[in-house]
């Protein structure tokens, strides 16, 4: 994978990363000193007030491994025994630190009643003692975040059987963590998630302090999420999943401000009904998500979760939103990405993946992406087109994360991805036609990607085109030079995939007992590759089919491909 360094990148983000770099070190410095640490101590909180509910559903087997002292995040397990604790010791890895730290487990602990409770009382305290004074690592304003969130809805529950001192050192470990959070300046990424987790820590807080805390954290909802929620009820992210999260914060939050006897402001009711409906959108036949710009599929129980407070389940499902497409006939349903990727700020988990698809046959995922998500235990090259149902050119990639000092001073924003999108979709008794093109291509090669899609309801089929079109008025390479271009479809690590006898048509089934779907086309030549599918952050082996051809950058080309039953017809 091709990063951009600092010195590629353009005078203003060099700037922009050297003013960050400079302003993350002066506040880790702030962070970090006596003064700050006793600026979140006053006021003192006056006790517990209600108790948030998160609609999140934790999980009873995890809980009971919790309980006998099993830890296992991002795919490794530290065994420590019942009374075990995990803040004494060096963690695996720093995604298991991060997932430790955010406090995610604690709803799962939480379902094994008041055995649970009295861990993560233990748990709680624990941790406080070690790093609630202060840890640049376990203070950093994401695993905040999370955290405070997390320990909000739990802690009246675990202070159900706690001392008058424990409920008290709770509570206060609670409102300087939420002080903390609020204020938190590092741009509008996760700036309403941040107010949000603040929010609920105040309605949890009694009294006074918990009333302040809650006041201020509201001030910051209305403004950060008008810049998160879109008008169609996309995270501004683009991550389907993003939304589905803090869509469970708020609702988790509007909650406790109904039992405190409150309204929720305008801003968050409308951020509510808008991101509900975007979760409509992107529930899938399987139920669950897409996995596209940072996000996975989500189990189908946790999408089923937040759309239980759905006030219109029913509600007709539009064609698009937040930059994607659904086309939906017989047992063929699709999604494609056809916006642009996020941008600077909110661009730290985006993808460099146009116009990539997912098709689900028959409820069942067929093709998809490599589901890479930001606590994926993956390389940040998943980020880029080969791990998307894409097309890519050469060893170039469209768009990529920034790496190296740039990186640490903006986060891993992407960068040199592509500009513009064009769509036009037309729907008939015939069909549902959609045609796209990009120009992230244009730079490096002088060409734009068209993507023709067209769903069949009558023959029950997608067929498919993509075409490789000099640009007009673009400065790409030497027009004669020739370079490879491949159309990669990667297929979900539950189907089967088989070549035919001809070599070119492939098999895909996503049930032992199916005809399956083949895979034809007309491309010079087709392989079946590797690839990895990541489910809850950790991998699965699949296969990826790739359709290779050769262009000249002044002549193009073009690959056309389709997916029809195996019932209906059979290559020879």
């Amino acid at each position: 994978m091709v990063v951009p360094a600092l010195s590629r990148l353009p005078g203003r983000t060099s700037l922009m990363a050297l003013g960050a770099a400079a302003r993350r070190q002066l506040m880790a410095e702030w962070r970090g000193s006596a003064l700050h640490r006793a600026s979140l101590l006053a006021p003192r909180p006056e006790g517990l007030g209600v108790q948030p509910r998160d609609l999140r559903p934790g999980d009873v087997e995890t809980g009971a491994r919790l309980l006998a002292g099993a830890f296992t995040f991002a795919g490794l397990t530290l065994q420590l025994g019942p009374q075990g604790d995990p803040w004494d010791r060096p963690s695996p890895s720093r995604r298991f630190a991060e997932a430790l730290h955010g406090f995610g487990w604690m709803g799962d602990l939480l379902t094994q009643g008041e055995a649970g409770a009295r861990a993560g009382l233990r748990l709680t305290l624990d941790w406080g003692r070690l790093f609630g004074g202060w840890n640049s690592f376990a203070w950093g304003a994401d695993l905040a975040e999370r955290r405070v969130f997390n320990l909000a809805c739990a802690a009246r529950s675990l202070c159900a059987a706690a001392s008058e001192a424990e409920t008290a050192a709770i509570a206060l470990d609670l409102a300087r963590q939420a002080r903390f959070l609020l204020r938190v300046s590092e741009g509008p990424f996760r700036a309403a998630e941040r107010a949000a987790a603040a929010g609920v820590a105040g309605a949890a807080l009694a009294g006074q302090t918990g009333g302040t805390i809650l006041t201020a954290a509201l001030r910051q909802l209305e403004r950060t999420l008008p810049l998160t929620v879109e008008a169609d009820g996309g995270h501004a992210s683009r991550n389907p999943q993003a939304a589905l999260e803090l869509l469970f914060d708020l609702r988790c939050l509007d909650a406790a401000l109904e039992d405190r006897g409150l309204a929720a402001p305008p801003a968050m009711m409308r951020a509510i009904d808008r991101l509900g409906g975007a979760i409509r959108f992107f529930t899938l036949a399987d139920g669950g998500l897409p996995d596209f710009q940072g996000g996975e599929e989500t189990r189908s129980v946790y999408v089923a979760a937040a759309r239980a407070a759905d006030d219109a389940p029913d509600a007709p499902i539009p064609a698009a939103r937040n930059g994607y497409h659904r086309l939906d006939t017989g047992k063929l349903q699709l999604v494609v990405d056809a916006a642009p990727a996020a941008r600077g700020p909110w661009s730290v988990n985006a993808c460099g993946q146009p116009l990539a698809v997912e098709v689900l046959a028959g409820g069942r995922r067929l093709i998809v992406g490599c589901g890479w998500s930001p606590g994926a235990v993956a390389p940040p090259a998943l980020r880029i087109a080969d791990a998307a149902s894409t097309v890519t050119i050469g060893d170039q990639p469209c768009g990529a994360p920034l790496s190296g000092f740039a990186a640490e001073a903006l986060g891993p924003w992407l960068f040199g991805g592509c500009q513009a999108v064009t769509v036009r979709r037309q729907e008939g008794e015939e069909g549902q036609l959609l045609e796209l093109s990009h120009d992230g291509w244009s730079p490096r090669f002088g060409l734009r990607h068209e993507r023709r899609l067209f769903l069949d309801p009558t023959l029950g089929e997608l067929r498919g085109e993509d075409r490789f079109v000099p640009a007009v008025g673009a400065q790409g390479r030497e027009p004669r030079q020739s370079v490879p271009f491949m159309v990669r479809f990667h297929v979900h690590p539950d189907v089967n995939v088989s070549r035919a006898l001809d070599r070119r048509s492939v098999l895909l089934r996503t049930h032992p007992q199916d005809a399956g779907w083949w895979l034809r086309n007309d491309a010079g030549e087709v392989e079946l590759e590797p690839s990895v599918y990541h489910r809850q952050g950790l991998p699965r082996r699949t296969s990826q089919i790739v359709l290779r051809g050769q262009m000249r950058l002044s002549e193009g080309a073009r690959v056309r491909w389709k997916l029809t039953q195996a019932e209906n017809a059979a290559p020879r």
